[in-house]
C-alpha cells in the first residue's frame, strides 16, 4: 500500500486505557499506514485535560469534546459557556460526541435530548461541527436535528452511521455527513452498505471508532487507528471507485467540515 495516499480517522478514542501501554506507537504507525491526522474524541470533561495533552503532543492528532449521551445523567448538565470555552484551544476542532443512545439508557431519554441540544448551541456559537452518536433512536434523533436546525443552521456528521435510511436522509437533507466505520466492512452489513451508497459521496468521512469495531481482517481484537485504511478501502468499493481517488475525496470532506484540523 502507497502511503503516498493519505486519509483521515475522523473519529477514535485514544485516551482509553486500551491504549495506555503503547499510545505513542499506535499514534506513528497510524501515520506509517497513510493515516496522516486522526480526531481523538473526549467523551466526559474529567477526561478534556489528558485527551488535549494528547492532541497538543501529536501534530496529527487534533480532538473534540463533549457529553456521550449514556453519560449524560450521571451528572449536571454541561453548559453552552463550558463547551464554547474549549473551542479556543487550537486543536479543538468539533462539539461532541454527543446524541441519543436509548439501546442501553432509554431511561434517560429526556436528558440525553436536553444535553444535545446544548451541545447543538455550542457548535452554532463556535461555527464547529457537531459530532452525533445515534443507537435505537432515529425517530427522535431526525425530529430533535430538524427541529434545531430551523433554529439556526449547524454542521454535522453523523459518527459511525449504521442507523436506517431514514435517519440517513434526514441528515444529509440538512447537509449533514455520514462516518463511515468498520461496521460496513463486516459481511453481513449489506443493508448499511446500501444505505451509504445512497449517499453522496462528498458527504463521507471515515473513522475507526478505536478502540471498538475493527474491520476485517481484525475483527474481534482491539481496532486502531491504522485500520481506517481498511475499512476505506471497503468504502472505496461500494461508491465503484479507485482507492487513491476515494481517499482523496474523503479528505477533502474532512477538510470541508472539519476546518479547524488543518495540518
Amino acid at each position: 500500500m502507497s502511503t503516498d495516499i493519505r486519509i483521515t480517522d475522523s473519529h477514535c478514542h485514544l485516551d482509553f486505557p486500551d491504549f495506555d501501554a503503547e499510545r505513542d506507537a499506535v499514534i506513528e504507525r497510524a501515520v506509517a499506514a497513510g493515516v496522516h491526522r486522526m480526531v481523538t474524541i473526549c467523551t466526559r470533561l474529567e477526561q478534556e485535560a489528558l485527551v488535549r495533552a494528547i492532541a497538543e503532543r501529536h501534530p496529527s492528532v487534533f480532538y473534540a469534546a463533549g457529553i456521550h449521551p449514556m453519560r449524560a445523567s450521571e451528572g449536571p448538565l454541561i453548559t453552552v459557556e463550558d463547551l464554547v470555552k474549549l473551542a479556543d484551544h487550537p486543536k479543538f476542532v468539533g462539539i461532541g460526541e454527543t446524541g441519543l443512545d436509548y439501546h442501553y439508557t432509554a431511561d434517560s431519554a429526556a436528558v440525553q435530548q436536553d444535553s444535545l441540544r446544548v451541545h447543538i448551541e455550542a457548535a452554532r456559537r463556535t461555527g464547529l461541527p457537531l459530532i452525533i452518536h445515534a443507537r435505537a433512536a432515529d425517530a427522535d434523533m431526525a425530529r430533535l436535528l430538524i427541529d434545531e436546525y430551523r433554529n439556526g443552521a449547524y454542521t454535522c456528521v453523523m459518527h459511525c452511521f449504521s442507523s436506517g435510511p431514514d435517519l440517513a436522509r434526514a441528515a444529509l437533507d440538512l447537509g449533514f455527513y455520514l462516518s463511515v466505520s468498520g461496521i460496513a466492512a463486516f459481511p453481513k452489513s449489506q443493508d448499511l452498505r446500501d444505505i451509504l451508497a445512497a449517499a453522496p459521496v462528498d458527504r463521507i468521512l471515515v473513522e475507526t471508532d478505536a478502540p471498538y469495531l475493527a474491520p476485517p481482517p481484525y475483527r474481534g481484537k482491539r481496532n486502531e487507528p491504522a485500520y481506517t485504511i481498511h475499512t476505506a478501502q471497503k468504502a472505496a468499493g461500494i461508491y465503484g471507485m479507485d482507492w487513491p481517488e476515494f481517499a482523496a475525496q474523503t479528505e477533502a470532506n474532512f477538510e470541508r467540515l472539519f476546518t479547524k484540523a488543518v495540518l
